[in-house]
């Protein structure tokens, strides 16, 4: 009789299980039962170890719900491993939480942009995953996985998970398509709007769209005195600095602000709730990329065999959908359905030669004066 691959044995079993034909204890003794037959390990190598549970961090919000629904639980029926999830509002709040904290207290944290993977690294919190443990990296577009490649040797510390733009969000009952266009930036910084306008609290944020505002580039900018001065206008004419998702899109539905700078999948939340938000990304507009990453002292296999899980097609993209943030799947090798392709920021080609993404080594080389300067800004110096 000839062996069917234990890889696709698996994904049939799985297929299964999800379309909800197998219970969780006849799904996984099936899986048992064809290690034992063709004399592999288990897709599910976690199970043999004695790990309960996996930790992980991330952004709260919708993005959380779209992860427990569609990844965690799904996970756990799977494995018996619970994914215990916790939320922060920024990247500095959280790590410095895990500079704090016990090694393999935290486990897997959902981060965005190379340069806070690069921060990670370089305070020797990295970790070296085992590929081999998660094939379905080969779904995952190249560009996405070369770039953490290059800050870790080669190797691995995360699996790429989803992308999307840091826009400019405006509210179409006071603001028209027309000036949006006609002032980009700029309107982040127009007197005319003076008590409706916010902005994200994070210093790199506001360095971007300063320097987008005074002509410059954001990867390098030269003329920081013009930044600071930009965003010490902003500050002024805004209603308030936001610190999570889920205030910025209260903030925009409740219309006590107009306009501001956003984050594309939450923007397109509200416009699927039928608010009448417009979404604008100018040109130089901030890409970014958010990976799941694997902190030194996490149990590896348990968090391999996790990233594996979501990283499976039907199950990234089921949690894109709820997120609204494009997967990092690549669109040449993975059919991502009707809605995928209607998200802000997605790129059909999965070159994402349109997006630009923040350098990694110019934003950590200036981390500690820019961030301690923007700080002394927000108190109103």
């Amino acid at each position: 009789m000839k062996k069917m691959d234990n890889t696709t044995r698996y994904e049939r079993l799985r297929a299964r299980y999800m379309n909800g034909d197998l219970d969780r204890r006849t799904f996984l003794g099936l899986l048992g039962a064809a290690g034992a037959a063709y004399g592999v390990v288990t897709p599910y190598r976690a199970l043999a170890q004695e790990v309960s549970e996996v930790r992980f961090d991330g952004w709260g919000g919708v993005v959380s719900e779209a992860l427990r629904e569609n990844a965690f639980d799904p996970f756990t029926e799977a494995t018996g491993i619970e994914v215990v999830d916790g939320t922060f509002g920024g990247a500095d709040e959280y790590i410095s939480r895990v500079k704090a904290s016990q090694p393999g207290e935290y486990n897997i944290a959902h981060l965005s942009g190379v340069f806070d993977y690069a921060r990670y690294h370089n305070l020797g919190l990295s970790t070296t995953l085992n590929e081999d443990n998660i094939p379905n990296l080969q779904y995952v577009i190249p560009k996405l996985i070369d770039v953490f490649r290059n800050v870790t040797d080669g190797n691995l510390s995360c699996v790429p998970y989803d992308y999307g733009t840091t826009g400019i969000a405006y509210n179409r009952a006071h603001i028209s398509d027309e000036e949006m266009q006609e002032k980009g930036a700029n309107i982040l910084i127009d007197p005319a709007y003076e008590g409706k306008i916010a902005g994200w609290s994070d210093w790199r944020t506001r360095i971007w769209f300063a320097a987008l505002q005074t002509g410059q580039d954001p990867n390098n900018a030269t003329d920081m005195d013009a930044i600071w001065e930009a965003i010490r206008t902003h500050r002024d004419l805004a209603l308030k600095y936001w610190g999570s998702g889920a205030e910025l899109m209260s903030l925009l539905a409740e219309e006590e602000i107009y306009v501001t700078e956003g984050w594309s999948g939450r923007i397109y939340a509200l416009q699927e709730q039928g608010h009448d938000i417009g979404y604008m990304d100018p040109p130089n507009g901030y890409g970014w990329q958010e990976c799941m990453f694997v902190l030194k002292g996490s149990p590896m296999e348990a968090c391999e065999e996790l990233l594996n899980f979501m990283l499976e097609p039907e199950t990234a993209i089921a949690v894109a959908e709820g997120q609204n943030y494009p997967p990092a799947l690549d669109p040449q090798k993975v059919d991502l359905g009707d809605k995928i392709p209607k998200l802000p920021a997605f790129d059909p080609t999965g070159t994402l030669d349109g997006l630009t993404f923040a350098d990694p080594a110019y934003w950590n080389s200036h981390e500690q004066e820019w961030s301690k300067t923007f700080g002394r800004v927000q108190k109103g110096y």
